[in-house]
């Protein structure tokens, strides 16, 4: 028996931009195909193929969740069984590309190992975007998910990005919970040394979306751009 096809789907950043906004017309013919979804979250998809007008009825789709409760083994096994059988299937983060800062990977992994296909789509990552237009070093750069959240240990993570930023050229990005971007940033500003580059990028692919690189020294003479609950990514240089 032929195996399915696990393709990877990507959508909005931002719930203020529809689908075909930011994704190109090609994925349609993907989505519309498809009946059975791996998800990082099945409200969120749902809403997601509802505004994207697929062809199918929303109702008579199968989804699967994935997320940070799935622990890699036999539940990422269960979720690729259709695959085996010939069905292919669709991953759906929560926002952006699937698999990168995202728990899609596990079944990607596990697609491998089992010689199913995997096919990537093109859509938004906020992490290429803020890195497209930090102005920092795209040559060599280095994603870090999220530092500590507890001040000492932030400190030290920040002092250690910057070093790496320096010694090795290499433009460090992170970011944080929407609701504590306000108080990282902070800790950005008193930690990093005056001459540092620091990139934020808010909101990307919205109509409200700002990002900005400046050194550390200018940022502190600058009025802090609103931060709170809206996604933001950090980048050192």
């Amino acid at each position: 028996m032929n195996k399915g096809t696990l393709y990877l789907l990507p959508c909005p950043i931002s719930d203020e931009t529809t689908p075909w906004e930011v994704l190109p017309a090609a994925n349609r013919a993907v989505m519309d195909a498809l009946d059975y979804f791996i998800v990082e979250n099945t409200r969120t998809a749902r809403r997601f193929l509802s505004k994207a007008g697929i062809a199918r009825p929303i109702d008579t789709l199968e989804f699967r969740e994935l997320n940070e409760h799935t622990a890699p083994g036999a539940a990422v096994e269960e979720l690729i069984g259709p695959l085996l059988q010939g069905r292919s299937a669709g991953v759906i983060s929560e926002a952006g590309v699937p698999g990168v800062a995202d728990p899609g990977a596990l079944v990607v992994e596990a697609c491998h190992r089992h010689d199913i296909r995997v096919v990537p789509l093109v859509g938004p990552s906020s992490i290429i975007l803020a890195m497209m237009a930090s102005g920092l070093n795209g040559q060599s750069f280095a994603f870090n998910g999220y530092l500590p959240v507890k001040p000492p240990e932030r400190a030290r993570a920040i002092r250690f990005f910057e070093r790496r930023a320096r010694t090795e050229e290499q433009a460090q990005l992170f970011i944080e919970a929407p609701y504590r971007n306000a108080k990282l940033l902070e800790q950005l500003l008193q930690t990093l040394a005056p001459e540092t580059l620091l990139g934020i990028a808010i909101d990307l692919t919205a109509p409200t979306a700002f990002v900005e690189t400046h050194s550390v020294a200018e940022w502190r003479k600058r009025e802090i751009p609103e931060m709170n609950k809206r996604p933001a990514i950090f980048l050192i240089g």
